[in-house]
């Protein structure tokens, strides 16, 4: 087994650590924070889009199992890649669309998928960065929905 990380932010990240987390292939996924400039952020100043953090998850996938352009495929299809600095009811830096990625194979699979989806929807506003410093979000953030006894 090969383990390998992915970082991927999409809204909120309750509903896209949910879908990660039933995938197969997938040993791991936890909502977090990345992309910002406070040193473990907390989520109330996360909230304030001072941060400059966005909600995301990291993915631990198996890529015996699951590869990578999966699990981009599968984030592009999880949210409206086309709405900037928000999702749905969200508003604000923090649910901004983007992939963080680890390598330049990963970068490369994210831009050619940017691009791909953008040749049907127009213009993408999801960011293709370089993973920084990832912080696991606070406990009762993790399952959230698995937590509460529902999921998509």
């Amino acid at each position: 087994m090969a383990e390998k990380e992915a970082i991927f932010a999409a809204g909120c990240f309750w509903s896209i650590e949910d879908t990660f987390r039933k995938m197969p292939g997938v040993k791991d996924a936890i909502s977090g924070y990345t992309g910002g400039e406070t040193v473990n952020p907390t989520y109330q100043q996360v909230c304030t889009g001072r941060t400059g953090h966005a909600e995301a998850v990291r993915v631990v996938f198996d890529d015996a199992k699951i590869d990578y352009n999966t699990l981009l495929n599968a984030f592009f299809e999880m949210h409206d890649p086309t709405q900037v600095n928000r999702q749905g009811p969200d508003v604000g830096t923090q649910y901004r669309s983007g992939v963080f990625y680890r390598d330049e194979d990963q970068r490369n699979a994210a831009e050619t998928a940017k691009e791909a989806v953008a040749s049907k929807r127009g213009t993408v506003a999801t960011e293709v960065t370089e993973a920084c410093e990832f912080y696991p979000a606070e406990d009762y953030h993790q399952r959230y929905f698995e937590k509460r006894g529902f999921s998509h």
